[in-house]
């Protein structure tokens, strides 16, 4: 257990992880971007690259765990920590911020122009009504994804988890270890479980709203937006995962659980997150 009082600041030694990191995520780029141009190798590549990626990190944060329980970082390492964490999530609001504002052009700014433009010049049947699937018949119809009940459900269920991780908090800070954890494993549970919800609102309009990443602008926006969110729920639930087997096993005290804290602010800001894209996706 490391002791704010540690006077000096600990300087890690030359690691392996970084270059290690860097490669699983090459692998993982070239995978996706062949996983979507249909290519056979794309699938296996991508899942190659997330695993190896995981079992890289499993190492490196396990690293920086012992270097915490062996009594190595101090104030300015935890300092250190707390800035990192927020320009992390300061950079996360800038990526969504990027697929927001895609969305915003799409829709209020890009569309309107389409339809006032090409309906004079070449298609005059084409309306400039968001959802679209544009013009001459190119994509193939489909149906759009209402806020029922699905994303409604998952939206009380986020909500739910932040009610449940903030109450986690607050009873460490009172030393109650047993209830924080208790509530922390609530929060984990109430995430995998929207997580199942995804898939399934996934499926659902696969098969039988044809709605795809191929649906158009529509289908395009509706999939990174949540699909992209999906993926930092599953990061966010597994950052809980590992604090409350660390919880578990006594890493914390009351005074000291800046990893309890750092992933509670990351899934702050995946609830603020979805509470945007259910407005902005399911009901505008």
């Amino acid at each position: 257990m490391s002791s704010n009082s540690t006077p000096h600041y600990f300087v890690p030694g030359l690691s392996r992880h970084p270059v290690m990191a860097a490669i699983g995520l090459i692998g993982f780029g070239f995978g996706i971007s062949g996983w979507v141009n249909h290519a056979s190798w794309g699938g296996p590549l991508t899942l190659a690259g997330v695993a190896f990626i995981l079992y890289v990190l499993y190492n490196w944060f396990g690293d920086t765990i012992n270097e915490s329980n062996t009594g190595k970082n101090g104030v300015n390492v935890d300092i250190s920590y707390r800035w990192s964490m927020a320009w992390f999530i300061f950079s996360e609001i800038m990526f969504f911020g990027a697929l927001f504002a895609a969305l915003f052009y799409a829709r209020n700014i890009a569309m309107p122009w389409i339809g006032e433009v090409e309906s004079k010049l070449i298609w005059p049947n084409f309306q400039a009504v968001w959802p679209n699937d544009g013009p001459a018949g190119l994509v193939e119809k489909f149906t759009t994804m209402g806020p029922w009940p699905i994303p409604t459900v998952n939206t009380l269920l986020l909500l739910s988890s932040g009610v449940t991780i903030t109450i986690a908090h607050h009873v460490l800070v009172e030393n109650h270890i047993k209830k924080a954890i208790n509530f922390l494993a609530a929060t984990v549970l109430l995430g995998a479980i929207f997580l199942g919800f995804q898939v399934y609102e996934y499926y659902h309009a696969y098969y039988e709203l044809n709605l795809k990443l191929t649906s158009g602008i529509y289908g395009s926006t509706f999939f990174m937006l949540t699909g992209f969110h999906g993926f930092h729920v599953f990061l966010g639930g597994t950052m809980l995962a590992i604090v409350l087997r660390r919880m578990i096993r006594g890493d914390f005290t009351a005074n000291h659980h800046f990893a309890f804290e750092g992933a509670a602010w990351y899934w702050h800001f995946v609830d603020v997150v979805w509470l945007g894209l259910y407005i902005a996706v399911y009901w505008m």
